[in-house]
């Protein structure tokens, strides 16, 4: 069973920066990233990164977000910058495991506004 823990959630106002990271019990992810669910919308996916370093986004966030690992000490961090009032959601870690199996965090929320 793995288990995700995520933090650095939070207010800024827009334009600010936020980072959240994610640690997991566990290793040799094939893939970590983070969705968001915003309120009365669906989950969308925001970034992912592979075993291999490949990574994905969104394009409502490229260019303005990173994800970034560290495989030693099984984190994968997302790095916020020029935020918007739209990127307002709550924000989930995710892993994928060899199996294949997903796991999820219990979500950290994020709130950009004035």
């Amino acid at each position: 069973q793995v288990q995700l823990v995520e933090s650095g959630g939070g207010l800024v106002q827009p334009g600010g920066s936020l980072r959240l990271s994610c640690a997991a019990s566990g290793s040799n992810f094939s893939i970590m990233g983070w969705y968001r669910q915003a309120a009365k919308k669906e989950r969308e996916l925001v970034a992912f990164v592979t075993s291999t370093g490949y990574t994905n986004y969104a394009g409502s966030v490229k260019g303005r977000f990173a994800i970034s690992k560290d495989n030693a000490k099984n984190t994968v961090d997302l790095q916020m910058n020029s935020l918007k009032p739209e990127d307002t959601a709550v924000y989930y870690c995710y892993v994928r495991t060899l199996d294949p199996r997903i796991y999820w965090g219990q979500g950290t929320q994020v709130t950009v506004s004035s």
